[in-house]
């Protein structure tokens, strides 16, 4: 019999790292998502307290001429700015505070629905215990330790913060009339020639004629009319706006 204790064993390897993160829909549509890592999340941080320093400051010194009044005031400023700045972005803003917007983040559940009223504030209320024992020590630890880069209090809410997807734009083709192939192309073919149409602007008159000529040649248009040419064509592919 053979002694398999004699073999030499594979060794297990850990899954590649990815930065990715799938949804399923309900529709059944896998949703990747990016999921920010520590850096940019401390960056949007960073935004957001220097503002929220700003409100708080400007407040004060108006607030000092009402003596206690102003003081009793005061303390009910700090405590609403302090816990409901972000919940209210974040419920109300599509999961972006100020800082968070301007680094392009948002916050969403686990299933990549907007996020609600209790988990925004059970994230936001955990912000203490991440920070212990000072300066986001625990929040940061366990940030470098998920592989979706979660603090506690995003454990705890079920929330993720991830990089909010840019919005498709349309390609800026030269002017011309949707033309049809002679024939179909394949789907390099399309790619090719949509290229071609997209970066015409930023290329020379020699350079577009020459890429033009090229791209004809399997058309059989002739070198005159293959700029024209390929316009119509990319504009047919591209379809109506």
């Amino acid at each position: 019999m053979l002694d398999t204790t004699a073999l030499p064993r594979k060794a297990t390897l850990p899954p590649p790292l990815d930065t990715r993160y799938q949804v399923e829909t309900p529709e059944g549509i896998d949703l990747p998502l990016r999921p920010a890592g520590l850096m940019v999340r401390a960056l949007a941080f960073s935004i957001d307290l220097a503002i929220r320093g700003l409100i708080l400051g400007l407040m004060f010194i108006a607030l000092a001429m009402l003596g206690k009044l102003g003081a009793g005031l005061g303390s009910i400023l700090l405590f609403g700015v302090s816990w409901w700045y972000m919940v209210l972005f974040e419920v109300f803003n599509q999961g972006r505070s100020p800082g968070k917007q301007w680094m392009g983040l948002r916050v969403i559940q686990d299933d990549g629905t907007p996020i609600d009223w209790s988990a925004s504030l059970l994230r936001n209320l955990l912000r203490f215990v991440d920070m212990l024992p000072f300066g986001y020590f625990l929040g940061a630890i366990s940030c470098l330790q998920h592989p979706n880069f979660k603090r506690l209090g995003d454990l705890a809410a079920g929330t993720l913060v991830v990089y909010r997807e840019q919005p498709l734009t349309r390609p800026q083709l030269p002017p011309s009339q949707p033309r049809r192939p002679p024939f179909a192309l394949t789907l390099t073919e399309q790619r090719a020639i949509l290229g071609f149409a997209e970066r015409q602007a930023g290329l020379s008159d020699a350079r577009v004629n020459e890429l033009a000529s090229i791209l004809a040649r399997p058309l059989q248009v002739p070198a005159p009319r293959a700029v024209a040419e390929l316009n119509g064509i990319a504009h047919g592919l591209l379809g109506p706006t």
